[in-house]
């Protein structure tokens, strides 16, 4: 049985020292600016000529982590929303919903598996053609 502790000690996380500035880029980047890159960098204070690559770059670790937790934490209205169908298959929008929650599910880790049934013959014969000999060594 693996422990939580045991877990966190073998996923490789690398952390690095931020401002406290790109600390407030990120919460309003997944917070009130709902991704705009502009936004959050006006939010956080950069200059409105400061380009977004360089911040990208420099926190692009961060961001994929931070979208790997959003999309972990959408997981069970991902799951929540596929039920709903279940219960109202009738209604608007379903399909859209269906899609959207698979789509999260597949991103977060979760995906449907497929179960492959063989039937045959429960062993083989496999024939090989005879070893060569190496031509140098048998002269010599």
């Amino acid at each position: 049985m693996v422990l939580p502790n045991e877990v966190e000690c073998i996923r490789k996380v690398t952390y690095i020292a931020m401002t406290e500035q790109q600390e407030t880029f990120l919460n309003a980047l997944f917070g009130e600016a709902n991704g705009n890159f502009r936004q959050a960098m006006n939010i956080a204070g950069y200059a409105s000529t400061e380009y977004p690559a360089r911040l990208i770059r420099t926190l692009k670790s961060e961001i994929i982590e931070r979208a790997e937790n959003m999309l972990a934490a959408n997981a069970p209205k991902a799951v929540l929303s596929m039920s709903g169908v279940l219960d109202d298959p009738s209604a608007l929008g379903n399909r859209e919903r269906l899609a959207a929650a698979k789509e999260i599910l597949d991103r977060a880790g979760i995906v449907k598996t497929e179960k492959i049934e063989h039937k045959g013959a429960t062993s083989a014969v496999v024939i090989l053609p005879p070893l060569e000999e190496d031509n140098d060594q048998t002269e010599g």
